[in-house]
């Protein structure tokens, strides 16, 4: 079930740029027996690794948009930290927690379509040559926007592809296929710099991550991430999206159902 689920962690991050992390802490935590701010950091580990080596593919088609990756990655860096800092200090409880409320919201998003009206606003919106101050608007409104996914996703201790693919399709303007390569670049960045973070806590706590699992992970995860990239270029889009959105929800109520669960052990115990 392990090596399954490092495998899936690969696909998903090749089929749909994001989804790797979502997999990745419940297995560590759930399956590998990991305790949870270990997990965390691991998982940013992993999926960080396994992002850089699925992202080669995309850039050398050009498909990466490295405007959007400097307009949201480098504010979601920022969120990052001090979301992954926030994180340390609080119950792991709250976290997973939480991380269930980001798979409903991430679920939402892929569901939700944008109407007629909103579609043609993105693309007359996308034709249209700004001025200074409309172009200054707009990379504050991204730059926002990345900040904040990247301190929500700093904070559950993923790298938050689930939250960026929306919303660069969405917010951003971006085709899937541009959104996926793109999100795998900035999760490659937040990754980095979340893992730094809750390595550095792990330390004054006496902790550790185990780097055999991060290897064997991002080993399996990257050979995974291929098929799931072939797999991904020859399903349609909207498909796609929603058996994402429906893998979302069922994850969440899992994750929900685990901790209730934990929380009633631990009440009856005592």
């Amino acid at each position: 079930m392990v090596y399954i689920g490092a495998a899936i962690i690969g696909i998903l991050l090749g089929l749909m740029g994001s989804g790797g992390s979502i997999l990745t802490v419940p297995v560590l935590l759930y399956l590998v027996g990991h305790s949870e701010k270990v997990v965390f950091a691991e998982s940013m580990a992993i999926v960080g690794i396994i992002s850089a080596v699925a992202v080669i593919p995309y850039a050398w088609k050009r498909t990466v948009c490295w405007v959007t990756v400097v307009r949201f990655g480098i504010p979601g860096v920022v969120g990052t930290y001090f979301g992954a800092a926030a994180g340390l200090m609080v119950d792991p409880r709250w976290q997973l927690l939480a991380f269930a409320l980001v798979l409903g919201l991430a679920a939402w998003l892929m569901f939700r379509r944008p109407s007629k009206v909103a579609l043609e606003k993105l693309e007359l919106r996308q034709k249209e040559i700004p001025n200074s101050t409309q172009a200054l608007l707009e990379t504050l409104k991204i730059a926002g926007e990345g900040l904040i996914v990247g301190a929500v996703t700093g904070f559950v201790g993923v790298g938050g592809g689930f939250l960026i693919v929306p919303a660069l399709v969405l917010l951003g303007g971006l085709k899937m296929q541009q959104a996926v390569a793109t999100s795998l670049v900035v999760i490659v960045l937040k990754s980095l710099i979340g893992f730094y973070k809750y390595q550095h806590g792990l330390a004054e706590a006496g902790l550790s991550v185990s780097w055999e699992t991060i290897g064997l992970f991002s080993v399996i995860g990257i050979l995974g991430s291929f098929l799931g990239r072939a797999i991904g270029q020859r399903m349609p889009q909207e498909k796609l999206r929603f058996a994402f959105g429906i893998f979302l929800v069922l994850m969440g109520v899992f994750v929900i159902y685990q901790e209730f669960r934990k929380m009633t052990d631990v009440a009856i115990g005592s």
